[in-house]
């Protein structure tokens, strides 16, 4: 279910304070760039991940690949950082970016 566009304007309000948690270089999403995003999106809900690659138009291939992972909303994309928000039905208080 898409976002309303309040909820995704709260998401990019709330990530404005965060730093980037994951790092997406040349080599794009490898099984290990995949297991730290779904562990830190299992933990923290509402992430910054950082696209250090270095052609635009393989940022924007990186990006689409982000939008196929399952239940994975892009939030917002500026520049060499996008947001990223996956729901989780159990949210741990201490982690959680949006429960802090």
């Amino acid at each position: 279910m898409p976002l309303s566009s309040e909820r995704k304007k709260h998401f990019r309000a709330l990530g404005h304070k965060l730093n980037p948690i994951v790092t997406i270089a040349d080599r794009g999403l490898t099984d290990g760039v995949r297991a730290e995003l779904n562990r830190a999106l299992d933990d923290h809900e509402l992430i910054k991940v950082k696209l250090a690659v270095s052609e635009r138009e393989d940022r924007h291939e990186v990006v689409e690949l982000l939008k196929a992972l399952p239940r994975v909303e892009i939030i917002q994309q500026v520049g060499k950082v996008a947001l990223l928000y996956r729901a989780n039905k159990k949210p741990n208080p201490k982690l959680s970016n949006l429960l802090r």
